[in-house]
């Protein structure tokens, strides 16, 4: 099925969304627009809070089940201050993909799940001009056992669903 009818306007969707993006992590969407230039530092795949929070924009990948598809989640994880400033030095240089993988903390929401905010992840280096690949490693999460194993046709709309409309009710709860 290549298209996707929206649960809630009722309206067909001739192809699927594959891929959400969040801005900022969730600490950083906390604090009010005029007190962030005083506070953070950003670029469009890195991000510093107050000199001591260290955030990299990475992909989340969960594979659709009897496909090569994946709905990727472009979400933010922090890094210790020594692995992001090793990332950053790192940024621009050939074979940075041998580089084992950084650990971090899950940093936004990622709706039709439990919390994801703050569990273990993985934060693994790409090739050059590649996003860093983020995997969950959240003992007992319904994320890490979805990337792992994926998801089937149906559990994608469900997803497509609470990410355009998250706040509907039929989602509280949604992936518990």
């Amino acid at each position: 099925m290549s298209g996707y009818m929206c649960r809630s306007c009722g309206t067909w969707h001739d192809e699927r969304p594959t891929c959400f993006i969040v801005p900022l992590p969730e600490a950083v969407l906390q604090i009010r627009e005029a007190e962030r230039d005083d506070r953070v530092e950003s670029g469009s795949d890195q991000c510093i809070l107050d000199g001591k929070h260290f955030f990299v924009l990475g992909n989340l990948d969960v594979p659709v089940q009897g496909s090569e598809q994946v709905l990727r989640w472009t979400v933010w994880s922090t890094l210790s201050e020594t692995n992001f400033r090793r990332a950053s030095q790192l940024w621009e240089t050939a074979g940075r993909e041998s580089e084992p993988a950084y650990f971090g903390w899950l940093s936004n929401h990622i709706p039709g799940y439990a919390s994801t905010i703050n569990i273990k992840a993985l934060v693994h280096t790409q090739e050059v001009g590649v996003r860093p690949q983020i995997k969950v490693v959240e003992d007992g999460h319904q994320l890490t056992q979805e990337q792992r194993e994926g998801i089937d046709d149906r559990r994608y709309d469900e997803l497509i669903h609470a990410a355009w409309h998250p706040e509907t009710p039929e989602d509280v709860g949604q992936g518990e």
